[in-house]
């Protein structure tokens, strides 16, 4: 059964949070990482993996982060900084131009076909 990932992400000066719920977390990453993640993702800037936990269910996945959203600021960067205590892009050396090539050949990425920056 393919797992299902509740992740927390934040913009480069780490003052926002996003939490969200995928079955795909290169793929998703790669959505953020290139303006196509989610509206409030593109209008703040956040696109840096700071947490992830990994489940068997979606609807456990959901609860989760259910879970978190409620959750107050300080108890969200004290979990995170317990696995991430330097607070880095866990995905900053995800995507080079042969994974993005991969991605598009598997057509999970069809949409963003305009997207890709030589860096």
């Amino acid at each position: 059964m393919k797992p299902y990932y509740v992740y927390i992400l934040s913009n480069k000066m780490r003052t926002t949070l996003y939490i969200g719920v995928t079955n795909d977390l290169e793929r998703r990453m790669f959505e953020h990482k290139t303006g196509h993640g989610s509206k409030f993702c593109k209008k703040y800037n956040i696109n840096d993996l700071m947490y992830y936990e990994e489940y068997p269910s979606v609807n456990d996945a959901i609860d989760r982060e259910k879970q978190l959203k409620n959750w107050h600021r300080e108890w969200k960067w004290k979990l995170i900084k317990g696995k991430n205590e330097n607070l880095l892009d866990l995905s900053k050396n995800w995507f080079t131009r042969d994974h993005y090539e991969n991605m598009k050949a598997c057509k999970k990425l069809d949409h963003l076909e305009e997207y890709y920056s030589e860096s």
